[in-house]
């Protein structure tokens, strides 16, 4: 490895660390390219070495997610064993592939990723939209309801006071509003009264929705596509996996991330040793990109609670977007 891979490894490391770190996933889909040209590798070698990073990735992540419960062994090991098939079949696909094929469906692949992603960012922004008009109608609801109570409060500290000087409290006058009160239990008073007394109204209760009913081809099938995505493309193929978990599995999206890591190691350790005997491998090359991607997940969880989201994932998806449409230009002619 020469001084010039080495230096171009570091930043390149220390990017997809930070991805991986602040997004929970994507940034191995830039290894591909960060290994094939800054690093002179080939779509083949590239591929395969992008697993060694995603299965580093996945180990430091599982133990993060391990001892904070958010893992499901048994049913992660299941799905990732079901992913096997798919993932030696992926592999060796991918190795028989022409290189300019391989690069050109890369690229179609990190388009892919950088709609989904875009997806599900406007998602969670029309989601924080609706939060907060619902919380702006709370708001509302809250205050005519302390304004309400005010009233009722008024109209009886009046009619105390006129009771201890022994005034009549019936008059159309003793109403604050200006409305006629014909007594201390009148119908303003009552209409009042009736009004929520607590300034905090507790939101209704979401309806339960119970968790799909397990369906056995369905879990194969996706299973063994993630398999395929990860031993072809040499990903991780998060973007892919949690969703996946999510709806196949009915897990929690906290709990299908956690457990997504655990498919991924499994997957991307079929794939790499399927694609052991296929070709050589940098070691110390790979070894340097993954450290730096270990550093960089550990940055890259700091800046996730500094910045917005939003910002993070719409980035990710242009910088996916635009590297993608260059890899495209540089491949397809060659075709």
């Amino acid at each position: 490895m020469s001084v010039l891979i080495a230096a171009a490894a570091l930043p390149c490391g220390l990017l997809i660390g930070l991805l991986l770190g602040a997004l929970g996933g994507g940034g191995s889909v830039l290894a591909v390219p960060a290994l094939v040209y800054l690093m002179g590798q080939s779509p083949h070698e590239a591929t395969a070495g992008a697993l060694v990073v995603v299965a580093v990735g996945a180990v430091s992540g599982l133990l993060c997610h391990a001892r904070a419960g958010r893992v499901r062994w048994a049913a992660g090991a299941t799905f990732g064993a079901l992913g096997t098939a798919g993932s030696f079949a992926g592999s060796r696909w991918s190795a028989a592939l022409d290189p300019g094929v391989l690069m050109a469906a890369f690229s179609v692949l990190m388009l892919v990723v950088a709609g989904m992603v875009l997806r599900g960012t406007r998602g969670s922004e029309r989601a924080d939209t609706e939060d907060g008009a619902t919380g702006r109608a709370e708001d509302g609801a809250r205050g005519r309801a302390e304004e309400s109570i005010l009233r009722v409060r008024a109209v009886r500290l009046r009619e105390a006071v006129c009771r201890s000087l022994g005034k009549p409290t019936g008059s159309p006058t003793d109403s604050p509003t200006g409305s006629p009160t014909s007594s201390p239990t009148g119908s303003h008073e009552s209409r009042a009264s009736s009004g929520p007394h607590q300034p905090h109204s507790p939101r209704p209760h979401q309806p339960y929705s119970p968790r799909p009913r397990p369906r056995p081809l369905r879990t194969i099938v996706t299973a063994s596509s993630v398999g395929l995505l990860t031993g072809f493309f040499g990903v991780g193929g998060g973007f892919v996996v949690v969703p996946a978990l999510t709806l196949v599995l009915g897990l929690e999206m906290p709990v299908a991330v956690g457990t997504s890591l655990l498919v991924i190691l499994i997957n991307s350790g079929v794939a790499l040793a399927t694609r052991a005997g296929t070709g050589s491998l940098d070691w110390p090359l790979l070894a340097t990109l993954a450290a730096c991607a270990a550093v960089g997940s550990h940055l890259g969880n700091r800046l996730a609670g500094r910045l917005r989201p939003q910002t993070l994932t719409t980035s990710f998806a242009a910088l996916v977007a635009v590297l993608a449409l260059a890899l495209a230009a540089t491949t397809l002619p060659g075709l």
